[in-house]
């Protein structure tokens, strides 16, 4: 069995024995977790670390659900604003359960929020080697068969990248489609037609209908200055709809897009962490 569920009246998590490989070897991951009590918690995980080890493994990873396209992160630092839409929020003392347990910080994320009102939608300079469009609203399933085939090549070299099948990708993104806004949805292309990156951004509806935020949830690109003017593009066309807030969203410490979140005005207000546990390494 690679999926199991344990669970007692005050906890509860799955143990995913099909993980991701980290630093070279394959590891379990615990995903789903709800830890009502700190109590119940910490004795629910200890038998969930007896099953990995029990199972042959010597490194674990959580929160994650199986890989990283499913749920993983728990929140570490907040301003305490509700979670926005598709973001991960746990308890205060999930965590603590966790570090208690030898668990430690591996891979370290942030959201971050900007002004729209003040933001310059100047277009930038029109680039030679490709073009930014917005999405043209027809066709969810191929939308997002483009944007599988993208994300599976630009991500395959993430740590603790998995592969995913489309099917599985599909359904994934299904109940999303209702919420999406074409105009919040870019493609850069090549002057062939082919796709050299994309962005998705979606409004935060977890504010309600009228919300006036706008997440920025995932951006990738294959040519050199296709992110910026991809977010620019996004920017833009969010503060001519009459929104007020962007969020980037869950932005890997390292990654590119930490440095021009910063350059765009973003704020940090969310950090997140991976945790993992090593025995015997």
């Amino acid at each position: 069995m690679t999926v199991e569920t344990l669970k007692t009246d005050g906890a509860a998590l799955t143990i995913h024995m099909d993980g991701p490989d980290w630093d070279g070897a394959p590891a379990a991951t615990l995903g789903d977790v709800s830890f009502k009590s700190p109590q119940a918690g910490a004795e629910l995980l200890q038998q969930a670390l007896l099953r990995v080890r029990d199972a042959g493994f010597d490194r674990v990873l959580g929160p994650m659900a199986g890989d990283t396209w499913h749920s993983y992160r728990f929140v570490s630092e907040s301003d305490d604003t509700p979670a926005f839409l598709m973001e991960p929020a746990n308890r205060a003392h999930e965590p603590q359960i966790f570090a208690s347990a030898g668990f430690k910080p591996i891979a370290r994320y942030f959201s971050a929020r900007m002004s729209l009102a003040t933001y310059d939608p100047t277009p930038l300079p029109a680039p030679a080697d490709f073009t930014v469009e917005p999405w043209d609203g027809n066709d969810p399933d191929a939308l997002f068969r483009e944007v599988f085939v993208l994300s599976s090549q630009a991500f395959a070299g993430n740590a603790f990248y998995t592969p995913i099948t489309e099917p599985a990708f599909l359904e994934m993104y299904k109940p999303v489609i209702p919420m999406l806004k074409r105009e919040l949805i870019f493609f850069a292309r090549r002057p062939d037609g082919t796709l050299a990156g994309f962005l998705f951004a979606i409004p935060n509806y977890a504010e309600g209908l009228d919300t006036k935020t706008v997440i920025l949830k995932t951006y990738a690109s294959f040519m050199p200055g296709a992110g910026r003017y991809m977010v620019h593009a996004c920017h833009s066309a969010a503060r001519a709809m009459g929104f007020e807030t962007m969020i980037h969203a869950l932005i890997h410490d390292d990654n590119r897009s930490a440095e021009r979140s910063r350059q765009e005005g973003g704020q940090v207000f969310r950090r997140y962490e991976l945790l993992g546990l090593k025995w015997d390494v």
